[in-house]
């Protein structure tokens, strides 16, 4: 079946978030199909991370729809999020910081993919295997011993996305993923994304402010201005809308994104 016409793996509809009288999130819609990726840009306080909140259950929707897989999961728990088959990152670096980056990684092998009930009193062989196979995938073999608050940024974000990969998702939500990395960094996350992309089939949905790794990455773009859609649609699209320019880009940076687009669009060729 073609992918355009499949129905959506995550639909957000009317997707509202008050926090008193601010709006963070304000009726706000989008479908994601499985296999896209999808890039979200906009201003601070845009309501970006909001939007993640609510989808992965951390802050309920005041008002709106998300179905996931088929699965109403509006309300549901971050735990039952999780399970079902959507995981994330976030923008500051969230791991148990005294266990070393193996001991991270197996706590997410194990609890993440499905509900325990009754913990055993050591992880089981497919958590190891998990483990194994998402240290191997991101690069984090020099350091899976290590403890987690001693090891440098980089591997502290590489360590988010294995831990987020560990659950097993069908989606996953990268928040801010290269936020705070120097160029050769971000080529490396970069990459690291392909290759999930790629490899693992992932859905992917991610929050960017550094536009060269957002529109190389992403099948479709989404700007966020007072926690509405004010633009969906290709990246290239992006310079030459002027609501966007004006509220987010600024005339010099759409130019250096227009050069960006179209050294992407040859490398491709």
């Amino acid at each position: 079946m073609d992918n355009s016409v499949r129905p959506p793996l995550l639909s957000c509809q009317g997707i509202t978030k008050r926090f008193g009288a601010l709006a963070a999130v304000d009726d706000l819609s989008l479908d994601v199909r499985q296999g896209e990726v999808l890039g979200i840009g906009g201003p601070n306080g845009a309501g970006k991370t909001t939007l993640f909140d609510v989808i992965s259950g951390l802050n309920p929707a005041s008002e709106g729809t998300i179905t996931f897989d088929g699965q109403v999961i509006t309300g549901k728990s971050p735990v039952d999020i999780c399970h079902a088959g959507l995981s994330r990152t976030y923008q500051l670096n969230a791991a148990f910081e005294s266990l070393t980056v193996r001991e991270n990684l197996l706590c997410a092998s194990y609890f993440g993919p499905s509900n325990v009930s009754f913990p055993k009193l050591r992880f089981d062989r497919e958590s190891h295997d998990i483990a194994d196979e998402v240290t191997e995938f991101v690069g984090l073999e020099d350091y899976e011993n290590l403890i987690v608050q001693d090891i440098p940024v980089l591997q502290r974000k590489l360590l988010m996305i294995a831990s987020a990969l560990a659950t097993r998702p069908k989606l996953i939500l990268l928040d801010e993923p290269v936020g705070g990395l120097n160029l050769d960094e971000i080529n490396i996350i970069m990459e690291l994304v392909r290759k999930m992309h790629q490899n693992h089939s992932l859905t992917i949905i991610l929050i960017e402010h550094v536009m060269r790794f957002l529109v190389a990455l992403s099948d479709h773009v989404m700007i966020m201005h007072h926690g509405s859609n004010i633009y969906q649609g290709s990246a290239e699209g992006l310079t030459k809308d002027k609501t966007v320019v004006e509220i987010y880009l600024g005339e010099t940076a759409a130019k250096r994104l227009d050069n960006i687009i179209d050294e992407e669009r040859h490398d491709g060729e």
